[in-house]
C-alpha cells in the first residue's frame, strides 16, 4: 500500500485515507497547530518570514486560511474590507473578492485566472467540500476572459497591484513547503512570497522600511 501511494506521489492525507480504505489505520497523525510538537516547524517559518522582509509573505493552510504573515502584507491589504481580515482570512477570497485586492489589481482578469486554475488544481489533486465551495464561490467574481493582451515576464504571471502609499507594485509569488514533513498538518503549509517582479516595486517596498 505504501509503494503504492509513492508510485502515485499522493499527499499525505491521501496516503491516510488509502489505508483508512483498505482497512489499515493511518500512518501520518494530523495534529492542531497548537500542538506543542509543531512548535518547532512554526518557529522556522516565523524565521523565514521575518527574513523576507521588505517583501511581503504569508503562510497558508491547504484551502488558503492565512496562518501567518510578515509586517509588509499589510501592504497588500491597505484598504481592504475588515470583514475579510482577521483570524480566518483566507488568501484567495482577499484576492478576488470586489472588497479585496480586486479594484486594485490591474491585470485582475489574468490574475484571477491564475488563482482559479491553481485552485481547481489543488481540488483535483486533493477532493475536498471546502474546497469545492471556495472554488464555487470565488468563480463567481471572475468575468468572462475576453480579448486581452497577456502580460507575462517570460517565466512568471505578475500581479499588477496598485496601493495607497507605494504606487503600482509588480509582484510575482512564490511557494514553499516542508519537503520531508511526516505530519499532515504541516505537510499542508504553505509559504508564499511576494517578490519584485521589476526595480521600481523593490524600491518601493525597500523604501518603506
Amino acid at each position: 500500500m505504501a509503494r503504492l501511494a509513492d508510485s502515485l506521489a499522493l499527499p499525505l492525507r491521501e496516503r491516510n485515507n488509502l489505508l483508512l480504505s483498505a482497512g489499515y489505520a493511518p500512518v501520518h497523525p494530523e495534529r492542531d497547530l497548537a500542538d506543542p510538537a509543531l512548535a518547532p516547524a512554526l518557529e522556522a517559518l516565523d524565521h523565514i518570514l521575518t527574513g523576507h522582509l521588505p517583501y511581503p509573505a504569508i503562510v497558508v493552510d491547504r484551502i488558503g486560511t492565512v496562518i501567518a504573515a510578515n509586517s509588509a502584507f499589510a501592504v497588500l491589504t491597505e484598504g481592504v474590507d475588515p470583514a475579510l481580515l482577521g483570524p480566518r482570512t483566507n488568501t484567495m477570497r482577499l484576492a478576488l473578492h470586489p472588497g479585496g485586492l480586486a479594484p486594485r489589481i490591474r491585470n485582475f482578469s489574468q490574475w484571477a485566472r491564475h488563482v482559479i486554475e491553481a485552485l481547481r488544481e489543488e481540488l483535483r489533486r486533493s477532493p475536498d467540500d471546502r474546497l469545492a465551495a471556495l472554488h464555487a464561490e470565488l468563480s463567481g467574481y471572475v468575468p468572462d476572459p475576453g480579448p486581452h493582451a497577456d502580460t507575462v515576464l517570460g517565466f512568471a504571471v505578475p500581479m499588477e497591484l496598485t496601493t495607497l502609499t507605494r504606487g503600482t507594485l509588480r509582484l510575482m509569488t512564490t511557494l514553499a513547503v516542508f519537503a520531508t514533513a511526516s505530519d499532515v498538518t504541516i505537510a499542508e503549509l504553505k509559504l508564499e512570497a511576494f517578490l519584485p517582479a521589476d526595480r521600481a516595486t523593490a524600491d518601493a517596498l525597500t523604501a518603506g522600511q
